[in-house]
């Protein structure tokens, strides 16, 4: 086999997982974690549910997703059967949320779906990248991220859909069900004969460096607490506003295209700035879009906060995941687990904290200011020299 052969048969291979990376993460994140937020202002309208209620639920789901980033440390090292597994046990939690409107069995299916995501993200942004830094495909690294973009989008446009034509959210959930199983089955057979290099073993793991900057950890956190309150609340904001669904609807879409586009200009920057100037950039603008509505009220305000938000969620995900393994001289498993479980603290704290302020103030602008006050200090905080300060992932 020549030398140009085998760089073509590697290149198709690496397309054929990134493909499959991107559609993992369309079903663990933009159905598995996010298809929630759009049917959440039907489910209200239904009576099914409070604002209170709703971020109640969104926490617990977040709780499950915290747990399994943390868990995800010793997950095995087979990263397809890893995927393939979460994927499916995500479908029929997402399927689960049609068979009844018991509020214990919906905490439980989205604590299911919330823990699955984790495993899933988890393996996609250790394995899966590094397969395609090794093979020198960094740059497919940005249509792997693009599919939680694609996914929300896809996810909001059915939701549009849905409620444009009055069907009860129930039809949403068995749909959405439904598509990410046969992605799931599409993503078994683009991984098939892939061969995989496994993942570190625990021994490995350990033995790596249990040492990570304390700045990137904490402003990890911060991200995931800002970005989640407009993720969760977005279309009932809007909804709030403007109760046509044909007008409030289009603040999740959009919010999912930002996030699928972003993914792509993020690896351009990455060809010219540091991982950390990326990230830093991305959390001042989240900051900004974040406190847009509470300065602001109003569709327009909310719409520019979706596209703020939304192009910059994933961006910095991209950029954080890629720091860790940059400092980690590639054995990132540990220090992904890790930042994705303050990625999810601040999620799990968020849903709730918004519904409670909501319930006693009927605003979320209180907190909508304040968090996006945090996102400013932490974005600071990862470009000074005292950031490189690190802090033990044991």
């Amino acid at each position: 086999m020549t030398e140009a052969s085998s760089a073509h048969i590697i290149r198709l291979a690496s397309g054929r997982l990134a493909l499959a990376g991107g559609l993992a993460l369309a079903v663990a994140m933009g159905i598995g974690r996010f298809a929630y937020t759009p049917l959440l202002p039907v489910m209200i309208e239904e009576g099914r549910l409070s604002v209170a209620t709703g971020g109640a639920i969104a926490s617990i789901h977040f709780l499950g997703y915290g747990l399994g980033a943390f868990a995800a440390i010793h997950l095995p090292p087979d990263p397809k059967r890893v995927l393939v597994i979460s994927l499916v046990g995500i479908s029929a939690a997402t399927l689960g949320m049609a068979f009844t409107a018991a509020l214990a069995w919906w905490y439980v299916m989205r604590f299911i779906a919330g823990m699955l995501s984790a495993f899933v993200l988890v393996t996609v942004g250790s394995a899966i990248v590094k397969e395609l830094a090794i093979n020198s495909r960094a740059d497919a690294q940005g249509l792997v991220f693009s599919g939680v973009g694609a996914g929300i989008a896809c996810v909001g446009l059915g939701a549009l859909a849905l409620m444009h034509n009055g069907y009860p959210a129930t039809l949403g959930w068995m749909a959405y069900g439904c598509v990410a199983l046969v992605a799931t089955i599409a993503i078994g057979v683009i991984l098939i004969d892939h061969p995989w290099t496994p993942l570190p073993t625990s021994a490995t793991r350990n033995a790596g460096s249990t040492k990570f900057p304390r700045a990137l950890v904490w402003a990890y956190g911060a991200a995931g607490l800002g970005y989640v309150i407009p993720a969760t609340y977005l279309p009932t904001m809007a909804h709030a506003v403007v109760p046509d669904p044909l007008v409030f609807g289009w603040g999740w879409p959009v919010f999912g295209l930002a996030a699928f586009a972003s993914t792509f200009v993020a690896a351009v920057l990455a060809r010219h700035m540091s991982n950390r100037s990326i990230w830093a950039g991305s959390q001042l603008l989240l900051s900004a879009g974040l406190v847009l509505p509470a300065l602001a009220p109003g569709l327009p305000a909310i719409l520019l906060s979706a596209l703020a938000v939304g192009g910059t969620f994933m961006v910095i995900t991209m950029a954080g995941l890629k720091e860790a393994h940059r400092l980690s001289g590639g054995n990132a498993q540990r220090p992904v687990a890790i930042l994705t479980t303050a990625f999810a603290t601040g999620q799990m704290i968020g849903p709730g904290l918004a519904g409670w302020v909501h319930a006693t103030t009927h605003s979320l602008a209180t907190v909508l200011a304040a968090t996006s006050a945090l996102l400013f200090v932490t974005a600071i905080w990862i470009m000074l020299p005292i950031a490189d300060e690190e802090t033990s992932l044991s």
